[in-house]
């Protein structure tokens, strides 16, 4: 598989919570960080289970997949029935048909609300 088509199967196994079919396309030596909450996850299995104990009520859909080479960038959209709707653009490594490494920056849509003076210049989404 082309590393963009591996990120994209990378979501639907997430969304599937096909967890084994998950851990499939990563590396054993995967290295994920979360910039926005300063956490890193070493390892595969670290990762596989930080998804799946996250609470329940959660969808995937994804926006965009674009790639170059091995690195490969998607944005998707995780509506949680109690946690509101988050966004993720997420920067990923993939060598011989893994993921070794990722950069994930989540955010709560409208969390970081636009100062007042930048109203006249902009509109809301």
């Amino acid at each position: 598989m082309e590393p963009a088509a591996i990120v994209r199967e990378f979501w639907t196994r997430m969304q599937a919570r096909d967890w084994e079919g998950l851990g499939a396309l990563l590396a054993e030596d995967l290295v994920v960080e979360w910039p926005v909450s300063a956490e890193r996850i070493e390892g595969r299995a670290d990762f596989v289970s930080v998804n799946a104990e996250y609470p329940e009520g959660w969808s995937i859909e994804v926006i965009r997949v674009v790639a170059e080479g091995g690195t490969v960038v998607s944005e998707v959209e995780v509506p949680h029935e109690s946690m509101g709707v988050h966004r993720a653009v997420s920067l990923w490594t993939v060598r011989d048909g893994r993921i070794t490494g990722g950069r994930e920056y989540w955010s709560a849509l409208g969390s970081d609300p636009s100062p007042q003076w930048r109203a006249r210049f902009v509109r809301p989404l």
